[in-house]
């Protein structure tokens, strides 16, 4: 064979090489995920944790195999703690026909948003404060100050305590807190609370001295003290300046965060509450079913370095249940498909427990899936069983 001829030979049988090779596998695409969070400005720390949250999901999702194959991945624009922006952002999703937006982080720019959903995108609000429409696009993270308060109240009320103070910001989510209170005071089981002193303040304001002072005249048995973050420690921190508000105290879940705890911690009262998620149940209160969804959580979030939440925790099953929605419809899944997989949904188990979207539109959860819990230094411990019956 000369030289000519080998070098043919050498050619055509690489081609037959590579004409019966399997051809090379592409790397499947990742499923995208719009998210829209508060990454700056004054929320920063509620994206921060969520963004962890969604973070840590990714990798525990990717390691059983993504969706359909495809590597899950997040994309995740900034709102900057604005609500204009949220609604530009969500504007332009929209006009790509997206079928999920999940978040944003506050609840006035979900509801900003809302109106604009009517045939999708499915979006999934991660803040929690809200009155989403029963059927519509919408769907709230945890549960509402509807079923927060009637919650607290019964906690309480059961401990023989009928006198009501409380004070809630101007704010929408403060004004929300309030309309929940009055109701929740309102239930003829209730009927032996009195609400003795009302008090207000803006986020802004640096003190909320006098308002407590007023609080401590009336002799309340418990107090709610509604705000989230900073404003939250204001309150705390006039609580402490006026001395003997040696009360109960419960203050919004959205406050269950490292953060919180370690700029106020010095401030906060020996009494504190919050009508809150499984999380903080303790495991002799869980089904095995949510101890496992917990268990998985914990572990996700431990290998990025971070424990669970409120914040993380608010942020979890929204994106899980988005998740487990497009594995069983498909990544094609329209918004309509995912929206009627949603509100159909009953039986579903995360880490907050038992899911029933028939029941409980939009947000899946009840007053049964509510616990109240009393900080300590040492950690949270549950203080009542699931609805706010007092644990003897």
């Amino acid at each position: 064979m000369n030289l000519v001829f080998r070098i043919a030979a050498t050619v055509l049988s690489a081609a037959w090489i590579a004409s019966i090779a399997p051809a090379a596998t592409a790397a499947p695409e990742p499923y995208e995920i719009n998210a829209i969070l508060s990454l700056t400005g004054n929320l920063a720390f509620v994206g921060a944790d969520q963004l962890q949250a969604l973070k840590a999901l990714e990798g525990f999702v990717n390691k059983s195999g993504g969706i359909d194959g495809r590597p899950l991945s997040f994309a995740v624009a900034d709102d900057q703690s604005d609500v204009k922006t949220s609604l530009q952002l969500a504007q332009g999703l929209i006009a790509k026909n997206v079928p999920i937006i999940l978040g944003p982080s506050s609840p006035q720019a979900c509801a900003a948003i809302a109106p604009l959903l009517t045939r999708g995108p499915v979006m999934y609000c991660i803040a929690n404060a809200g009155y989403p429409t029963a059927g519509g696009y919408e769907f709230l993270t945890l549960f509402g100050f509807d079923v927060q308060f009637p919650v607290t109240l019964r906690y309480f009320r059961m401990l023989g305590m009928h006198k009501l103070a409380y004070i809630t910001a101007t704010d929408a989510g403060g004004l929300d807190a309030e309309r929940a209170i009055l109701a929740a005071a309102a239930l003829p089981e209730n009927k032996d609370i009195q609400i003795v002193a009302r008090e207000h303040f803006a986020p802004g304001d640096l003190s909320t001295t006098a308002q407590m002072a007023r609080i401590k005249a009336a002799n309340p048995d418990f107090l709610i003290a509604w705000a989230t973050g900073t404003p939250a420690g204001t309150m705390f921190r006039s609580a402490k300046d006026i001395g003997g508000l040696d009360i109960p105290i419960t203050t919004s879940p959205g406050n269950l965060n490292a953060a919180f705890f370690k700029q106020y911690g010095s401030m906060l009262p020996t009494n504190l509450y919050f009508a809150t998620v499984p999380y903080y149940a303790n495991n002799a209160l869980l089904n095995p079913a949510v101890k496992t969804a917990i268990a998985n959580q914990t572990a996700a979030l431990a290998a990025i370095g971070v424990k669970p939440d409120g914040l993380a925790i608010g942020a979890w099953d929204p994106a899980v249940l988005l998740v487990d929605a497009l594995r069983k419809l498909g990544p094609d899944a329209s918004a309509a498909k995912l929206h009627d997989y949603l509100v159909n949904l009953r039986g579903w188990v995360g880490v907050n427990g038992t899911y029933d979207f028939r029941a409980n539109p939009q947000r899946g959860l009840g007053q049964n899936n509510v616990i109240m819990v009393k900080f300590t230094s040492g950690g949270n411990v549950a203080a009542s069983k699931f609805g706010g019956v007092p644990l003897r």
